[in-house]
């Protein structure tokens, strides 16, 4: 959930300006608090953005080294105190953490024991006093460190900083991502590329139980046992720019706005329309065993779950394979039936949510093939599976997934083609299938151009308190989808229901204040959903339809219709979940809210 960032250099740049820079760029991770340490001028912190930090620093604060964090609070209340970065007793020990000491509790009754005194109430503050137990001992900050992490149960992305050697920095990982950048006479730290990406493209991926060690113009990478690890740097294909606004008010208007592109981007040089395949290179190495598998599972949390359970009609329908879709959350606590012949898939933008991360690895011990669907290159959860498919939708800033579940949609598809071609899928079917993905991207264009109508409705229904949003089949998933966009950014009550579910409890909350987003296109279960829609307006409840374009009549139900291009029923939710985004974005932009960083919530979550 939090964001570390650190830096060290001999090239007369000042780490203060560095470091505040850098956590603006990661402030769409969402946060509560900030800090910043430089061992040559001290420690600041705010509650608050990243804006209320660089108010509250001293004229003169300077420094060649430091760290930095922005903290979503997990352990102990969001106050200054609570911020990062954390110090020992002495305070030449500084650390940022990104994670969960699990065994935190034991560790601090055994170090106040010891005569510690703890400040705060984070679970981060053990980590601090820890190396500064074992310093005691080892009378070396490299040495100590190791130490102290060999005692640690739980996950840490940590930058630790020693007063008493100030351009050296420790990083640390265990199932939260750290980055390392590569600069000239610079080093950087990070939870994420973006806020290297100013500085320098190459990278180099810390793996779980590695530490490194960067000096200006160094950096060594060893295993918590000591062995020292060589990686080459990798250049990361996109830059700054990639991940700014683009004349957009908000990062999510822009990448709503995506769309097209990231379809584009995601179907590129992998659909052969002529032969109705998909040539997925990120599969090919174990399509033997992808043929043999006999069921698959796919996780995911949140937005990515809801792309699930579309994956799931689409794969049992023209695959011919059972299909599972579970939360990650819920899947490493149950005992799930799995063996050589599953398939289990992950699918998540960040390629670091927790979750998702732990049901890839329970996968793996129990011998089932695992796949991911992922959108960050170099991602924990796209390194650990066997094989994968890249989403290859660009950076995604705004905390509310849009492009993202665009492009999920997608590879989804191209993963249907490529299981279904493997089994029962005809050629024709297949290039039908390829024919209408090439012609997504021009209809999403179609429907952004006719925005300003789902504004105008957005400011019509402002006043609501609740909404329903129904939908059948394909469109099942995501009425619950256009729930979840209103509900994270809105903050009003938002559920999604299965259309057909209405009669069995639902209906009991329609009146005339509980208007209801139903998603009516023109496929195998239209009637079945117009019916539902003359189920509402009989008990007086307001009702916008999400309608197949020359469908006229359904206007004379419903009180508002938003018209979508025609497309295979397979395809349908890639096309409905866009006027759905927007009614959203627009709805909450009216209520006068930050869409991008909607309260309480995190872009990527590595915690449990």
């Amino acid at each position: 959930m939090c964001g570390i960032f650190a830096y060290t250099g001999n090239n007369g740049k000042n780490a203060g300006e560095v470091l505040l820079d850098g956590l603006s760029s990661l402030e769409y991770r969402g946060y509560d608090s900030a800090g910043i340490y430089l061992p040559e001028s001290g420690i600041v912190k705010s509650t608050g953005a990243v804006s209320q930090l660089r108010r509250k620093l001293p004229a003169g604060y300077f420094g060649k080294s430091g760290i930095a964090h922005i903290r979503w609070a997990t352990h102990g209340e969001p106050t200054e105190i609570n911020a990062h970065p954390h110090k020992d007793c002495s305070g030449n020990i500084w650390l940022a953490h990104n994670g969960i000491v699990e065994n935190y509790k034991e560790l601090r009754e055994k170090l106040t024991e010891l005569g510690h005194t703890f400040l705060s109430a984070t679970d981060t503050e053990v980590l601090a006093h820890l190396i500064e137990e074992h310093l005691k001992v080892e009378k070396d900050f490299e040495r100590a460190a190791l130490a102290a992490l060999r005692e640690v149960k739980g996950t840490y992305g940590l930058a630790i900083a020693y007063a008493l050697e100030p351009e050296k920095v420790i990083a640390a990982r265990m199932g939260s991502p750290v980055v390392l950048g590569l600069g000239e006479n610079e080093r950087f730290i990070a939870s994420d590329a973006s806020p290297i990406l100013k500085h320098t493209s190459q990278v180099v991926f810390l793996e779980d139980g590695e530490i490194a060690v960067i000096t200006p113009t160094k950096h060594d990478i060893f295993k918590l046992d000591g062995g020292r690890i060589e990686r080459k740097a990798e250049k990361i294909d996109w830059n700054v720019e990639a991940a700014q606004r683009g004349g957009y008010q908000h990062f999510m208007l822009k990448e709503i706005m995506e769309g097209p592109e990231v379809v584009e981007n995601t179907l590129r040089g992998r659909l052969l329309e002529k032969e109705g395949l998909a040539k997925l290179g990120g599969l090919e190495g174990v399509a033997d065993e992808i043929k043999k598998a006999e069921r698959m599972i796919i996780v995911g949390c949140g937005t990515a779950y809801y792309a699930g359970l579309t994956g799931e009609y689409m794969l049992e329908e023209h695959a011919g394979i059972p299909v599972e879709v579970e939360l990650g959350s819920e899947f490493r606590y149950r005992h799930p039936v799995l063996n050589p012949k599953t398939m289990l898939l992950a699918v998540s933008q960040s390629g670091e949510t927790l979750d998702t991360l732990e049901a890839i690895r329970e996968g793996k011990r129990r011998g089932a093939l695992t796949l991911s669907i992922v959108n960050t290159v170099g991602s924990t959860i796209a390194r650990e599976t066997d094989a994968g498919v890249y989403n290859h939708a660009g950076p995604e800033i705004g905390v509310a997934s849009t492009k993202a579940l665009v492009s999920q949609l997608t590879a989804l598809s191209l993963l249907t083609i490529f299981l279904g071609r493997q089994r029962r899928m005809s050629i024709e079917t297949g290039q039908e299938i390829a024919r209408e993905l090439q012609a997504i991207p021009d209809k999403i264009r179609s429907i952004l151009e006719r925005r300003t109508e789902i504004e105008r409705l957005a400011k019509k229904y402002a006043k609501a308190r609740d909404f329903l949003y129904i939908g059948r089949k394909y469109n099942y998933s995501i009425a619950f989808e256009g729930a979840l966009k209103l509900k994270e950014i809105s903050y009003i009550h938002a559920e999604g229901c299965g259309a057909g579910e209405m009669k069995h409890g639902p209906l009991a909350m329609i009146d005339e204040h509980f208007p209801t987003m139903a998603i009516a296109t023109s496929d195998s279960v239209y009637e079945k959903v117009a019916s539902n829609i003359q189920e509402i307006k009989a008990r007086k409840g307001p009702v916008i339809a999400l309608a197949t374009e020359g469908n006229h009549e359904i206007a004379k139900a419903a009180d508002d219709v938003i018209y979508v291009p025609k497309t295979i029923e397979m395809l349908s939710p890639i096309l409905n979940v866009v006027p759905l985004q927007l009614f959203a974005y627009y709805f909450a932009k009216e209520k006068g809210y930050n869409v991008d960083r909607p309260r309480n919530l995190a872009k990527s979550v590595t915690v449990e």
